[in-house]
């Protein structure tokens, strides 16, 4: 029968390591997977709570808009969000994200129906003068 090398491998390598590079590498690993777990958490919350909100249609007018552009270093490409910022009839604000193409459509000014749920643009319908 032919021999199996019963070398010890990486888990012999992990043996012979020293005790702080053994927690260190447990700490990095750690707060890499906490980090993904919160972004989660926190992108599932979000989500559902968008879910739960209620559909609301307001009178609105557009005072701002604004782009956030991230990324794009070396070989990556540049990524754009792209928010409106919303003033209701009561004077209160809120800013949402919306699509590139409808960030396009809509400018400062503009008075219409907001309709959003929760932090989720739904739609703007613009109020036509005349």
């Amino acid at each position: 029968m032919i021999g199996f090398d019963e070398s010890p491998g990486f888990f012999g390598f992990l043996k012979e390591m020293p005790l702080f590079f053994k927690l260190f590498g447990g700490f990095v690993f750690a707060l890499v997977a906490g980090t993904f777990l919160y972004v989660i958490v926190r992108g599932m919350r979000t989500w559902m709570g968008n879910n739960a909100s209620e559909v609301v249609t307001r009178s609105a007018k557009v005072v701002d808009k604004r782009t956030d552009v991230w990324g794009g270093s070396g070989d990556s490409s540049a990524n754009t969000d792209y928010y409106i910022t919303f003033e209701m009839d009561d004077q209160s604000r809120i800013e949402l994200p919306v699509r590139a193409d409808r960030y396009g459509l809509i400018v400062a000014g503009d008075q219409g129906e907001l309709t959003y749920q929760g932090t989720r643009f739904k739609q703007f319908h613009r109020r036509t003068i005349g």
